[in-house]
């Protein structure tokens, strides 16, 4: 598999947190973040986290990750991905966001298998919604961006209306033995507090 970089978007303001980082948020004994970047060493060899404050991150990760910042800042997640894709070593990039605990490399596998059949994109489709960010994508996708964050666009469901995209839905998921809970994330304390509980439960 190997061919394959990592991506945390850690950005955002978290104004539903309390300004709380949701990446360092304990969770099963660890950062958040650092609980992501073991999954995802599962199966990439190089790991990014792009944010636009590095320093609360610099002793939480190891050396191996690389952070990085932002060229179009305050342009959300699009523009963290402009910067990961710039500059990732490998044309294939797992993506997700930083607030979801439950990420799984088996699920970023079959993206990434299915993105072999020559799509610029694959991301997952459970319980009819799209899920950009536990996506996998090519390194091209970059100058796409681009295009998109110069208009003005931010959000990241735009990126699919250039690109050459697939999906993978719930029931493919779930025969290939994928807990559908890899897409959840945490935006609010409430989450986080059932996140943790279905955590110790051992989900």
């Amino acid at each position: 598999m190997g061919m394959l970089s990592g991506v945390i978007l850690a950005g955002g303001a978290n104004r539903r947190m309390n300004g709380e980082l949701k990446a360092l948020l304990p969770f099963g004994g660890k950062p958040l973040i650092v609980r992501q970047l073991d999954c995802m060493r599962e199966i990439c060899d190089e790991l990014i986290v792009v944010t636009n404050d590095p320093k609360p991150y610099l002793n939480k990760v190891d050396r191996s990750i690389r952070i990085i910042t932002d060229f179009f800042a305050g342009h959300g997640p699009l523009g963290g991905m402009h910067a990961a894709f710039s500059l990732a070593k490998h044309d294939s990039i797992w993506v997700v966001g930083c607030d979801m605990p439950f990420i799984s490399s088996r699920a970023a596998q079959l993206l990434m298998q299915r993105k072999l059949d020559g799509f610029e994109a694959v991301v997952p489709l459970v319980a009819d919604e799209l899920h950009p960010l536990h996506g996998v994508y090519d390194r091209t996708c970059a100058s796409h961006i681009a295009t998109l964050l110069n208009r003005g666009e931010t959000k990241v469901s735009t990126l699919l209306n250039h690109v050459f995209w697939s999906d993978l839905g719930d029931r493919f998921f779930l025969e290939n033995g994928v807990d559908l809970n890899f897409v959840s994330n945490i935006s609010t304390f409430e989450d986080y507090e059932v996140m943790r509980r279905l955590e110790k439960l051992g989900k």
